[in-house]
């Protein structure tokens, strides 16, 4: 198939709002598509590569390069291209890549490279694709949605049940089961403003701390243990105290879901990046581990024995995990069964989790089955919500559909000196709407552009939500923030009360 397709389906999905178009468009696609191709195609339009992201930045990404007069351009071959990009290391390996990417955007056309470009920084965003992209395959393939994403659920991965049902049909879907070593997308959950609306929504539920660490899913079968992360990515051997616990659990057959975090010397949770560091670290594992040992906590039971437990309500589920794990390896969690009356102990448990240094809480209706790979309201998180004035530095040209109008903002906080402390960058939260209009007010306070990014005045103010901040090196606070949002634009107030870095260190510590 040729990438000029995926580019113009997916410039088309971008630009119509209406969920029945976006389907026609993306099953129309499908249909027309090689069976063979479809993950591929899949992939490519949710701004994803099989390969991972090549490391590569705008410098090589942006060099001028004529467009292609005709399109001629495959998406296998642009496949071929990044596996090239993947494989390359070694002395030299930055002019080998310049010239990889030199070649594959010659041999595209303008909007091509404009979607190639996209494609290869992690900036294609089509805005909850997975979801309609499950729908367009069904229609294309003419089998129920549900009976699909039954199957992807499972599976794990829609691109290759996609390439199976495109090509056999519904009976491709009648053969995918649920199997001990092969991970499933993991339950999401919704997110509730607090305890006590959370309470209401779900009735009879259980409250559980949420844990600032590793979404982790053990397989065992027999004395053979594996571990997936969130994104289904192979983590056993990184990670050999959870192995090890694994196999001492009395069942010799399960999948669990949970956890894994790091303790400070005083009890507490160590920070996100600390875990995420040693969770990465694939190169003397040993060290890593006496340096962070890891500890999992367990929330869910997928299988057990032979037996698979999706279905089950969450009660019962809960009642096969504490037999399986001990208490001191689950989730510490309350049962509600009467909101109206234990909502003071709900909320006090919540707090109560706030003070041990935790997110904050996932509450869960009793009766939910595992929704695998969804995320519904059935599950919901009450976390605090943090928020800053800070003010831009910065923002970068954006791409893809934000082509032409300033994107990732540079966001700092006023430091003691007098000046501004950069704290991160955000593109998030922005609408059409707040694009077009910061575009024209940083255009205005600009005070030098390289074609990449605009440094601007420091006058424009904005309201950022995030979730918390971790350690950094990078910037001179010594803190970045940690998924921020952009909330709103505060052309109303000044730099001058925009929070300062003492502010946000202070939240920091704050429970």
């Amino acid at each position: 198939m040729l990438l000029a397709d995926v580019a113009r389906v997916s410039r088309e999905v971008a630009d119509t709002s209406a969920r029945s178009r976006k389907t026609a468009l993306l099953a129309e696609l499908f249909a027309a598509a090689p069976p063979d191709e479809a993950g591929l195609v899949i992939s490519y339009l949710a701004g994803r590569l099989p390969q991972g992201r090549p490391g590569i930045g705008w410098r090589t990404l942006g060099q001028e390069t004529p467009p292609a007069p005709e399109p001629t351009l495959t998406v296998r071959e642009v496949d071929t291209a990044v596996s090239e990009l993947a494989a390359v290391a070694g002395a030299g390996a930055g002019e080998r890549r310049r010239g990889i990417v030199a070649a594959l955007l010659g041999a595209a056309t303008g909007p091509e490279q404009a979607f190639l470009r996209g494609l290869l920084s992690g900036e294609v965003r089509q805005g909850a694709l997975d979801a309609v992209a499950l729908e367009g395959v069904a229609a294309a393939a003419g089998v129920p949605a549900a009976a699909l994403r039954r199957a992807v659920m499972l599976d794990g991965s829609l691109p290759r049940v996609a390439e199976a049902v495109l090509a056999e049909g519904a009976a491709a879907l009648e053969a995918v089961t649920l199997r001990v070593g092969r991970p499933v997308q993991p339950m999401l959950a919704g997110t509730a403003a607090s305890v006590a609306e959370a309470l209401a929504a779900l009735g009879p539920c259980a409250v559980e701390e949420k844990l600032d660490g590793i979404r982790v899913q053990v397989h065992r079968e027999g004395d053979d243990v594996r571990i997936y992360t969130r994104s289904l990515d192979e983590i056993t051997g990184r990670l050999p105290e959870v192995a090890e616990l694994a196999r001492e659990l009395p069942g010799e057959r399960f999948i669990l879901d949970g956890e894994v975090i790091g303790r400070a010397p005083d009890g507490r949770p160590v920070p996100f990046q600390e875990i995420a560091s040693r969770v990465g670290s694939r190169l003397d594992v040993a060290a890593a581990r006496r340096t962070l040992p890891v500890v999992p906590y367990f929330f869910d039971v997928l299988a057990a024995g032979e037996d698979v437990l999706l279905d089950l309500p969450v009660s019962e589920r809960y009642e096969v995990l504490a037999a399986l794990v001990p208490e001191n390896a689950r989730v510490r969690r309350l049962a509600v069964r009467d909101p109206e009356a234990q909502r003071a102990e709900a909320e006090e448990f919540w707090a109560q989790t706030l003070r041990h240094g935790h997110e904050g809480v996932v509450v869960k209706a009793l009766d939910a089955p595992y929704a695998a790979g969804r995320r519904g309201k059935q599950w919901l998180k009450v976390k605090p919500v943090h928020t800053l004035d800070l003010v831009v530095l910065a923002a970068e040209w954006g791409h893809g559909r934000r082509t032409g109008m300033l994107s990732n903002l540079h966001l700092g906080a006023r430091a003691a000196d007098g000046g501004f402390a950069m704290l991160g960058k955000t593109f998030k939260g922005l609408t059409d709407e707040m694009l077009r209009w910061q575009t024209a007010a940083l255009t205005a306070l600009a005070t030098s552009d390289d074609g990449f990014t605009m440094r601007v005045r420091p006058e424009l103010v904005v309201e950022i939500a995030y979730d918390g901040l971790q350690r950094s090196t990078r910037y001179p606070a010594g803190v970045a923030l940690r998924f921020a949002r952009v909330l709103r634009h505060r052309p109303d107030k000044e730099a001058a009360q925009a929070d300062t870095v003492e502010t946000v260190l202070g939240q920091e510590h704050a429970p």
